[in-house]
C-alpha cells in the first residue's frame, strides 16, 4: 500500500472517530422531560394512542416527552394546571395532564 493510500487511510479512520465522539458527546447532553411538550411537539411516543414525534394532543401531556438540555428538565418553568397547581417537567411519565 503506497504512502498516500496509508495516510488517507488513517486521516478517514481519525475524522469517523472525531465525528463519532461529537455525536455521542451531544446525546449525551439531552434527556427526555415528560410534561413539557405542547400539542403535536413531542419529540417521540406520548404513551397509549401515540405513536411517534408530533403526535402528543394535549398541551404539557405527561407521558409525552421533549429532548432537552441535560439538568434543566425538572426546573422548567411552566404554566400552572387550571385548579392554579404549579407544573414541573419530570424524568417519568406522569398521569397529569392526559386527553381526555
Amino acid at each position: 500500500m503506497s504512502n498516500t493510500m496509508k495516510t488517507l487511510a488513517v486521516a478517514s479512520a481519525v475524522a469517523a472517530a472525531m465525528a463519532s465522539v461529537s455525536t455521542t458527546a451531544h446525546a449525551a447532553s439531552k434527556e427526555k422531560c415528560y410534561g413539557v411538550a405542547l400539542a403535536g411537539q413531542n419529540d417521540c411516543a406520548a404513551g397509549p394512542g401515540t405513536t411517534c414525534a408530533g403526535t402528543s394532543v394535549a398541551d404539557y401531556q405527561g407521558n409525552a416527552w421533549k429532548l432537552v438540555d441535560a439538568g434543566t428538565c425538572e426546573s422548567m418553568e411552566l404554566p400552572a394546571t387550571a385548579d392554579g397547581s404549579m407544573r414541573k417537567g419530570s424524568l417519568e411519565a406522569l398521569d397529569r395532564d392526559m386527553p381526555a
